[in-house]
């Protein structure tokens, strides 16, 4: 079982910048596809970013939000500048050994997630 643990979440206000970690401790990390995820109240999950040779973002967030890894800690990143209000949302890791790249975008490319961490911004 690969368990991911998300973390960074915080409140913050529209301009500033904020980090989110994830941690997939116990697999060779460099075999897996990572991706983040977000859900705002009442809408459904949303693709945010991935990175498996290269990295991919939603247009919605290209240019304000990098996507990163360190594979000797186990861990992806989501740096995230220039925060906005509809930037407001649970982001989520997720993680596969097997991503097909026309896939990478679609939540069932992946087979673990972590819990969420919320991030919260406010005009």
């Amino acid at each position: 079982q690969v368990h991911l643990v998300e973390s960074g979440g915080g409140s913050v206000q529209a301009g500033d910048s904020l980090r989110i970690s994830c941690v997939v401790p116990g697999v060779t990390f460099t075999r897996y596809a990572v991706a983040w995820f977000r859900q705002a109240p009442g809408s459904e999950r949303e693709f945010v970013a991935a990175f498996k040779w290269r990295t991919y973002y939603a247009d919605s967030v290209k240019g304000r939000f990098t996507i990163s890894r360190d594979n000797a800690k186990n861990t992806a990143y989501l740096q995230m500048d220039s925060l906005k209000p509809e930037d407001t949302a649970v982001y989520f890791c997720a993680v596969s050994e097997t991503v097909i790249l026309s896939e990478i975008r679609s939540q069932r490319a992946y087979a673990y997630w972590g819990q969420g961490t919320q991030v919260t911004v406010s005009s």
